[in-house]
C-alpha cells in the first residue's frame, strides 16, 4: 500500500502540470472504493494551482476554487505520460488531459483508492482529511505530543503508528522500519512508553521517511513514480519482509498484529 514516501514521491513527479489548465476529464470506472463525481467532468480549461499532499492524501487545487482529492488506496497509482507516448492499460479508471499536451492516469487494480472532487471549503471539511493527525514528517510531531496522546492506551505501539487520526502519513511497511531505527518492540504498549522513547519514535519516523523519500519511495508490488520508474527503498529496509534473516547479528522475527505482518528483532527491539 502506498505509504508517506511514495505518495510524497508521486506529488514530486507532478511538478509539470502546476500551472497547466485542465482541458478534458474522462471516467473509465465509476465507482471505486466509493463513486467519483460526476460534477467533476465539468472542469474545462481550470488552471491547477498547486498540488499538495495531507497524510496519505493527495490534493489538486484548482482556479475555480474546487480540489481534486486523490487517495490510492492498496494498489492505486497516478502516472503522467506525454500525449504521444500514452497508451491504454488495464485498470486505468480515470484520465486527465492537460493544455501542455500530457495524460494523467489513475490506475488502481483493486480498487481501494477513491477521487473526490468539490469546493476547497467543502473537501477541506471531509472527515477524511479532519480526522487526521499531525503529518509524520511535521516538526510539530513531537515526543510530548506523542507521549500524552498514547499514555493511557494499552494498545502495542506497531499498532498506534498505523493510527492516522494520531500520526498522519505512517502504514505497515515503515511502521515496522521507524520502530527497529528506535530500538522499540512492536508489542509495547503505548502506556509503557516512556518520554524519552516517544522523542526516539518522532525522531526516528522522520529519519525514515525522508530517507525512503530520497528513495523514491519502495516499490514491492503495485507502486511507480509518476514516470513509471520503481523505487528502491526496499533495498534498504532493516527488518520489513526480511523474515529469518540477520540485523546486526540477530534475527529477524515475524509475528501478525491486528491481521497485519510485523517485522522486529526481539534481540534489539526489547519489550
Amino acid at each position: 500500500m502506498p505509504e508517506l514516501p511514495e505518495v510524497e514521491t508521486t506529488i514530486r513527479g507532478l511538478k509539470s502540470i502546476v500551472g497547466s489548465k485542465i482541458i478534458n476529464i474522462k471516467i473509465n470506472t465509476p465507482k471505486l472504493r466509493y463513486f467519483i463525481p460526476k460534477s467533476i467532468l465539468l472542469i474545462n480549461s481550470v488552471r491547477i494551482t498547486k498540488i499538495k499532499r495531507k497524510g496519505k492524501f493527495i490534493i489538486f487545487y484548482l482556479q475555480n476554487k474546487h480540489s481534486i482529492v486523490f487517495h490510492l488506496g492498496m494498489s492505486g497509482r497516478l502516472r503522467l505520460y506525454k500525449k504521444i507516448e500514452f497508451k491504454h492499460n488495464k485498470h486505468d479508471h480515470f484520465l486527465l488531459k492537460t493544455n501542455n499536451r500530457k495524460i494523467l492516469i489513475f490506475n488502481d487494480p483493486r480498487r481501494f483508492g477513491f477521487i473526490d472532487y468539490g469546493l476547497h471549503k467543502i473537501i477541506d471539511s471531509r472527515k477524511y482529511l479532519t480526522s487526521l493527525g499531525i503529518d509524520a514528517l511535521s516538526t510539530a510531531l513531537s515526543g510530548p505530543y506523542l507521549f500524552f496522546k498514547i499514555s493511557k492506551s494499552i494498545v502495542p505501539i506497531k499498532q498506534i503508528l498505523l493510527n492516522q487520526t494520531i500520526i498522519a502519513g505512517i502504514g505497515n511497511i515503515y511502521a515496522s522500519e521507524i520502530l527497529f531505527n528506535a530500538k522499540i518492540s512492536p508489542l509495547k504498549r503505548g502506556k509503557d512508553l516512556k518520554l524519552y522513547q516517544c522523542n526516539m519514535i518522532c525522531k526516528s519516523s522522520r529519519k525514515i521517511l525522508k530517507k525512503a523519500i530520497n528513495s523514491g519511495g519502495s516499490t514491492l508490488r503495485d507502486f511507480v513514480a509518476t514516470d513509471g520508474t520503481l523505487g528502491n527503498f526496499q533495498n534498504n529496509f532493516k527488518v520489513y519482509d526480511r523474515e529469518g534473516k540477520k540485523v546486526s547479528g540477530k534475527i529477524v522475527k515475524k509475528i501478525i498484529q491486528y491481521g497485519r505482518s510485523t517485522y522486529f528483532c526481539p534481540f534489539i527491539q526489547k519489550k
